[in-house]
């Protein structure tokens, strides 16, 4: 089909389109933080209203629970369902000719912000199909061993744990304090668990527990090094740190577009680093002529274009804000709670006080309650939904990650609920 036939389609989405970028413009624009530093734009509440009514969120049932999934703003709900309307006009024909091409746009984009080549860069559907790709996928035998944390994804250790079943591979985990004093404490604690078996690490950007974040660089570079390879789960570091691939020197890197860059739910990309693309199998079969292609790893049958192609226009509303001043407003949101709750005697803080080791996400626990049971009281009586995290053996909490939509009084609001808690 020849592009001036297809401009009708287009008529009233573009028009829509328009009105979202004008929003985006708007936010980007705002002169009330332009010549702030990112930390004092942290706390300019004027901004940060622009920015909350970009979203359609419930008020009255707080969402402390991110971590998990972060809502989209109206301008990527107003993009999915534009390509949900050129979809069924004619699925089998629009998606091919304008749906599927948009993808290796939305590749460039998120290629070019997280800092790698377009041809390291698969787009997937989450992060655990990323990874389990990588684990599944890359060469191991009987006895070799890969290391982790007591506090990695379970996802992640059950795909493991079949590979070691399948396979004969060892999976070694070691638990570490929390919070560390330190972050040196972390690498070292990888270090001092490496032999001569060890063949791949798995290790978090940020823990799905307590938020904590890993020196992924340190511990990355140290596995190159040893000839080690480096898995990071970095479903909660991407569009929520400020930071670029070379700096973490990892291998495979996989991450959730539906958490921190605000996509639609159901998207993710995996990075792999060039050389190891033709090394890896992928989860799904594929010709051999895909060898060397980055895209061997999203053959995974039919999938609903209009999710990953408004991808794009969550990027756009993660650009117009900057990631400096999001990650330092998610800090600020954290510490808001946190400074307020440490100095309970009943309250125990799980997180560290050091933006090395924490962003947005923290974790409490409340002396003589399980994690499930301060989880199910919140939202009962406090219309407040949280997560409740549980490591056998080591502790249980509530992990607590409101976003850039979170007002300050809804925070306190939620301090004041863990306060009356506490008291009873």
């Amino acid at each position: 089909m020849k592009r001036r036939e297809l401009m009708p389609i287009f008529g009233s989405a573009l028009a829509l389109s328009a009105n979202a970028q004008e929003r985006v413009n708007s936010v980007a624009a705002s002169p009330s933080v332009a010549t702030l530093s990112a930390e004092q734009a942290a706390t300019n509440e004027d901004f940060w209203f622009q920015v909350r009514h970009a979203f359609t969120v419930e008020r009255n049932f707080l969402n402390f629970n991110n971590g998990s999934l972060c809502p989209a703003p109206k301008l990527v709900q107003e993009a999915m369902d534009r390509h949900w309307t050129i979809t069924n006009m004619h699925p089998s024909m629009y998606v091919d000719d304008l749906l599927m091409p948009q993808m290796e746009v939305v590749r460039q984009d998120l290629a070019s912000e997280f800092g790698c080549d377009a041809e390291e860069l698969a787009i997937t559907r989450n992060t655990s199909e990323g990874l389990h790709n990588v684990i599944q996928g890359i060469p191991l035998k009987s006895g070799d061993e890969v290391l982790t944390t007591t506090q990695d994804y379970p996802s992640m250790l059950a795909s493991l744990g079949q590979r070691a079943r399948r396979d004969g591979i060892v999976l070694k985990q070691f638990a570490f304090p929390t919070p560390p004093k330190d972050p040196s404490v972390l690498s070292e604690l990888f270090v001092r668990n490496f032999t001569p078996k060890t063949r791949a690490i798995l290790v978090s950007h940020l823990t799905f527990t307590t938020g904590q974040i890993f020196p992924i660089a340190e511990i990355c570079r140290e596995a190159r090094r040893r000839g080690i390879l480096s898995i990071v789960d970095g479903a909660h570091g991407f569009a929520h740190l400020d930071f670029k691939v070379k700096d973490t020197d990892c291998d495979f890197y996989a991450t959730s577009l539906h958490k921190w860059l605000f996509a639609p739910v159901g998207t993710g990309f995996l990075y792999v680093r060039r050389e190891w693309i033709p090394k890896v199998w992928p989860l799904m079969g594929t010709p051999e002529s895909m060898t060397n292609n980055i895209r061997k790893f999203e053959y995974v049958g039919t999938q609903p274009m209009p999710m990953r192609t408004a991808i794009g226009e969550g990027l756009s509303f993660h650009r117009s804000i900057g990631i400096a001043r999001k990650e330092a407003r998610l800090r600020y949101l954290r510490k808001r709670w946190e400074d307020r709750l440490r100095t309970n005697p009943r309250v125990i803080v799980r997180n560290a006080d050091d933006p090395r080791q924490s962003g947005a996400i923290g974790a409490l626990t409340v002396k003589g309650m399980s994690g499930p049971m301060l989880t199910e009281t919140l939202e009962k009586k406090y219309r407040i939904h949280t997560r409740a995290r549980v490591i056998p053996g080591e502790f249980e909490c509530i992990r607590i990650t409101p976003n850039l939509y979170t007002s300050l009084d809804e925070i306190d609001r939620f301090s004041r609920a863990i306060e009356e808690i506490a008291k009873g």
